[in-house]
């Protein structure tokens, strides 16, 4: 690392359990980034502050005013812009060591393919079941470790499924993608604004500790956050041999 790199991540060094071994891959890391709205924001901010090299960031959305309530990393004069591009313009602002990759484009099956197994750490941080399934498969099948996050009224969730054990189960074992669940979205249902923060924040930090190398991640254990009355449950999750996206990968 240079000397201003040193200096802006001196915090980090000076904890023993990251040190300059540990934010040395941190800055050599990538992290893909799927959706820069709520959950976005916190989460790219954060790595971008901590000093994650390479952040790309996928979404196919425009700033809206009614995003700004709780999607910090946009700003009131970025409404009707991408919101890759206004994201990428806040990032810079708060960390230009560090390599913002904007793509304004849906996460199909198509681009996780592309784009998947260039990462080290990938975040599911989007508003809908279709894509957190395609992005679990994706990295299923490529051996990534995925942080994933959702946030609707006053109650989230976080995870880390990662995919690099067989021990450890993946997105379809806990939520399994024929199973009819009920599609909930911010913009009919609304959102606490600082509970995205507090998910958000929360994937950022097991996202640096998979690049770190460092703590125990939440591999295996679901987090689920009662904003209400600010309580937070722990469930126990377990590989299932029978899912139809893990049990088949050769790793499992």
């Amino acid at each position: 690392m240079q000397d201003d790199e040193l200096l802006r991540y001196s915090r980090h060094i000076l904890l023993d359990d990251i040190g300059i071994e540990g934010q040395t891959r941190i800055v050599q890391g990538h992290a893909l980034v799927i959706g820069a709205g709520g959950l976005g924001s916190p989460v790219s901010m954060y790595l971008a502050c901590a000093g994650v090299g390479h952040i790309t960031l996928v979404d196919h959305d425009t700033v809206d005013l009614t995003n700004l309530q709780r999607q910090i990393v946009h700003q009131t004069c970025s409404v009707g812009s991408p919101k890759v591009d206004s994201a990428a313009r806040t990032l810079h602002q708060l960390n230009p060591l560090v390599q913002v990759s904007a793509i304004n484009a849906r996460a199909t099956s198509v681009f996780l393919e592309e784009h998947v197994p260039l990462a080290d750490v990938v975040l599911d941080c989007c508003d809908n079941f279709a894509t957190r399934h395609a992005v679990n498969a994706a990295c299923v099948r490529h051996g990534k470790p995925l942080v994933s996050g959702a946030a609707i009224g006053f109650d989230g969730q976080i995870s880390v499924y990662d995919a690099r054990s067989k021990h450890f189960p993946c997105y379809a074992c806990v939520f399994p993608p024929d199973e009819s669940l009920e599609e909930t979205r911010c913009a009919t249902m609304g959102v606490f604004a600082p509970l995205v923060g507090m998910i958000g924040t929360t994937q950022a930090a097991e996202a640096l500790k998979v690049l770190a190398g460092i703590g125990q991640t939440l591999a295996g254990r679901l987090l689920m956050l009662n904003a209400r009355s600010m309580e937070w449950t722990e469930v126990r999750m377990s590989h299932n041999p029978n899912c139809p996206v893990c049990a088949g990968n050769s790793e499992f």
